[in-house]
């Protein structure tokens, strides 16, 4: 059982719309101090004057000393939600894979470097990964998210197994289509892949207090990701073949 919420430093980047401003939401309701981020300023004030939090605008890479001082000096637990949904293949422009290695994966670093020291020392700390499905499997149309969501969950799982006999709780959160501005920028790929399934955020914030609730690392807002994950383990070809079959059904509508 995860222990109460109930004036806890959290802070959520990226958290001024979608899965970032449910988590922030529901950790306040939970009793936080919640700091939320945004790298637009007038995004984050709104939800902090929402539900009562400090608002800290910026690069979610370099926030946590700001946000520490924000929250007295704590930080009980650190949401790296920020990401980008970055499409294209192999030959989409190097910035635009420097760009996604850099929020998505080393993000997740630089605030783990910055806040383990603190945690370690105490023996305790909750970092929360917003990863995706993506991170899990794969998405068409889009190699950089999808290469990049792999990096965000293996990081998360090399914290978790190094830490966890240190009083550190790691959760990767990994949902399909969520209803955010994100999905909307999928395009037809989202279009036939993750909008016919796609959830609230408010549900996904929901898996994740279940999630923390029952310690548990993967955090599956849709449970059927669990089956997709077990098939490309234990079936790789039959799984590729599959989600060919999608790549070529995506190609058609394109023409």
């Amino acid at each position: 059982m995860v222990e109460s919420l109930q004036g806890k430093g959290v802070v959520v980047t990226g958290a001024g719309g979608g899965i970032g401003a449910a988590l922030a939401r529901r950790f306040a309701a939970a009793g936080a101090r919640v700091v939320v981020n945004d790298l637009d300023a007038a995004k984050a004030k709104t939800v902090a004057d929402e539900i009562g939090a400090a608002a800290v605008a910026g690069d979610a890479s370099a926030i946590v000393p700001e946000a520490r001082d924000a929250l007295g000096g704590t930080v009980d637990v650190y949401c790296a939600n920020a990401g980008l949904g970055s499409g294209g293949s192999e030959a989409a422009p190097e910035e635009v894979w420097a760009t996604a290695w850099d929020v998505n994966v080393m993000a997740h670093v630089r605030a783990a470097h910055a806040l383990l020291p603190d945690w370690l020392e105490r023996g305790s700390g909750r970092f929360v990964s917003t990863v995706s499905a993506a991170g899990l499997l794969t998405m068409i149309g889009a190699a950089p998210y999808s290469v990049t969501k792999h990096g965000a969950y293996a990081f998360a799982e090399w914290l978790s197994l190094t830490y966890r006999h240190r009083g550190i709780d790691v959760h990767a959160i990994c949902p399909q289509g969520v209803r955010t501005d994100m999905l909307a920028a999928t395009g037809t790929a989202g279009d036939l892949v993750l909008t016919p399934t796609a959830i609230e955020p408010d549900v996904v914030a929901d898996a994740l207090f279940a999630g923390m609730e029952e310690n548990r690392f993967l955090i599956l807002p849709h449970p059927e990701v669990a089956e997709y994950y077990r098939i490309r383990a234990a079936e790789p070809d039959k799984w590729l073949t599959g989600m060919n079959h999608i790549q070529q059904k995506w190609e058609a509508t394109e023409r």
